[in-house]
């Protein structure tokens, strides 16, 4: 079993203006692709062949860096294409509300905490919402492709939420104006796949 590139939902253009349908096409068709491919040869004829993104993940710090690096941009692609929606969701609601409520102090504190974590990233990387293994929601960020499902992060856990930080994530319409970006990415969040993430 190889892993593969996944589908979107919705078309390349289906996020503008937020997110311009030409960086859309070029971060699926070429970056995750990519990291999908080098995926699959780096783990072929190891013992990880055939085994989930997950396993895979959690051993990274045993495996070559071509493992590390692109298993991460192959999950954490997975992740951010599924978190996005055109018609973004207005906000977090029912039980994930009052987590977040519980453990922010409000939604619009976890926005600023988790908005800063992604602004301040210095270089190429991630930021997160993560659920820790109390239950506890916790926002961090990852250098690189690593993710909080990898025992290198600082902050350990299952990824509910993640924005890429990355340069060609957001270059060719915001240009060096990565708060910007940060904060068009709100309006496009499908907080239902959050949701979804935070009670599995």
């Amino acid at each position: 079993m190889s892993f593969e590139l996944p589908k979107l939902d919705y078309a390349y253009d289906a996020l503008e203006p937020k997110i311009d349908a030409r960086t859309m096409e070029i971060h699926h068709t070429k970056h995750h692709a990519a990291y999908t491919n080098k995926l699959n040869d780096a783990v072929k004829g190891t013992e990880l062949e055939g085994k989930t993104i997950e396993e895979v993940l959690a051993v990274v710090d045993k495996q070559p860096a071509g493992v590390r690096n692109n298993g991460g941009g192959f999950y954490n692609h997975n992740l951010y294409w599924k978190v996005l929606t055109p018609r973004g969701s207005g906000g977090p609601t029912g039980e994930l509300k009052t987590a977040i409520d519980r453990d922010f102090g409000s939604v619009d504190k976890f926005k600023e905490e988790f908005s800063n974590a992604a602004a301040t990233r210095f270089g190429s990387g991630w930021a997160w919402l993560v659920k820790d293994d109390k239950g506890k929601l916790v926002v961090s960020s990852t250098p690189n492709q690593d993710n909080p499902l990898m025992p290198v992060a600082d902050v350990k856990g299952t990824p509910i939420l993640g924005i890429d930080v990355w340069e060609h994530a957001y270059y060719l319409n915001y240009q060096n104006r990565r708060p910007e970006y940060i904060s068009a990415f709100w309006d496009l969040i499908n907080w239902d796949v959050v949701a979804d993430l935070f009670h599995g």
